[in-house]
């Protein structure tokens, strides 16, 4: 008669054991390697406070495309989609600790791309966004409501990067590197005049990492020009808008509206 070995049982748990183990895994991998775009629709939905929703998506949280639209939030009737949508690529990586890797493409606004890179260790995270350029619609800022829905913006936003991040640590977020958005040709709802002009906002980081802005005019018949800077999370910006001789009416109702009116010039306080 064939005798049973007491140890051949005990390793005939752990195969089985192992692979229920290993087949648990696959599954989870497998769910999450195709886990369906709508999964990250969901998230971008939560975490943006549904002003920024991914509608029509489809592919993977890896890789998909979807209409990427601007609300005014919840319960807000006010919205507005970026041109031919934006697609995404996203990748598992290593930067000194566990990171993500996304590219974002938009036909309108990015052809070559965005490089994003999102890191963190224990207590703390940054996001990179490298040197770049890319350029929006500045209507499509209408999406997201009061005050832009009344401005309703016209006019071009270009975005350059240089080496510029966000680091989040102990509850508090810092500048890691300056960038500048240029608004280009711009027009408004507000102003018969078009355009009123080009203007650059430069932001920079001071010693503490907070964000320091700058504002300057290209061109235009609507002069701007302040300084600003983000002090416990809000902006604090003094500056002035003036109209250029001989504009001085078609720009009065918007002096009005900017700031604190002073002849043909409005001085403007935020924060």
């Amino acid at each position: 008669m064939k005798r049973f070995h007491p140890g051949a049982k005990a390793r005939t748990r752990r195969g089985s054991g192992l692979f229920l183990f290993a087949a648990a895994l696959g599954l989870t991998a497998g769910a999450i390697a195709f886990a369906p775009a709508r999964a990250l629709a969901l998230l971008v939905r939560e975490v943006s406070n549904d002003q920024v929703r991914l509608l029509n998506a489809r592919g993977t949280v890896w890789q998909g495309r979807a209409e990427w639209v601007l609300t005014g939030g919840a319960g807000s009737r006010s919205s507005a989609a970026l041109p031919q949508g934006m697609g995404w690529q996203l990748a598992p990586a290593w930067a000194g600790g566990p990171a993500l890797k996304l590219k974002l493409s938009a036909p309108c606004c990015a052809p070559q791309g965005m490089d994003l890179l999102l890191a963190w260790r224990a207590g703390s995270a940054r996001l990179e966004l490298g040197r770049q350029q890319s350029l929006w619609p500045a209507s499509w800022l209408t999406g997201l409501g009061a005050p832009w829905n009344t401005i309703q913006l016209q006019g071009s936003l270009q975005l350059q990067t240089e080496g510029s991040g966000i680091e989040w640590a102990q509850g508090r977020a810092r500048l890691t590197g300056p960038f500048e958005l240029q608004a280009l040709d711009m027009g408004s709802s507000l102003s018969t005049l078009k355009p009123l002009g080009s203007y650059r906002m430069r932001f920079e980081p001071d010693a503490g990492g907070s964000p320091q802005l700058q504002l300057d005019t290209l061109r235009g018949e609507l002069k701007l020009s302040g300084e600003g800077r983000w002090t416990g999370g809000r902006l604090r910006f003094r500056g002035q808008a003036e109209a250029a001789t001989g504009s001085e009416r078609a720009l009065s109702n918007l002096l009005n509206i900017l700031g604190r009116r002073d002849g043909a010039r409005a001085h403007i306080s935020l924060g």
